[in-house]
């Protein structure tokens, strides 16, 4: 004989699991991920800008486009790497004002310096016309 299925009152027992809150968290978690990863990334390069003694003016880098370089040479757009052959396109797609918005060169002091002049010289093929290279002041890590 089989035993029946127990019932409390009017309601039965519920034997499954309900997967909703369960889908909700997930997505709620990926959501966190996507937006933070991007941040991480670009925090954690490691840049050994060069130094210099004095600074003119500290002017805020308002709508910027900031191009790493670390030890290798490999630059780095929005803490992502991008090849060499695919970088003009992606500088092209960042720079929204080519003539008016600066392009912000950030070298490690290792790196050599065809690196930068590469990357400088193809912001200038696409109209850049404020270039920079940054340094950071003479003994603050």
């Amino acid at each position: 004989m089989k035993a029946p299925a127990k019932v409390l009152g009017k309601h039965r027992i519920m034997a499954e699991i309900n997967m909703i809150p369960f889908i909700d968290v997930a997505l709620v978690l990926l959501l966190i991920f996507m937006i933070m990863t991007p941040l991480l990334v670009q925090s954690q390069l490691k840049i050994n800008l060069p130094g210099i003694k004095k600074v003119e003016s500290d002017q805020p880098r308002k709508q910027t486009l900031t191009v790493q370089v670390d030890r290798a040479g490999t630059a780095y757009l929005s803490g992502m790497p991008v090849a060499p052959d695919l970088l003009e396109g992606r500088l092209r797609q960042l720079l929204t004002d080519p003539e008016h918005q600066p392009v912000i060169v950030e070298a490690d002091k290792d790196v050599p310096f065809q690196h930068v002049v590469t990357v400088m010289d193809t912001a200038k093929r696409i109209g850049a016309t404020k270039l920079a290279v940054s340094v950071k002041k003479q003994g603050s890590k």
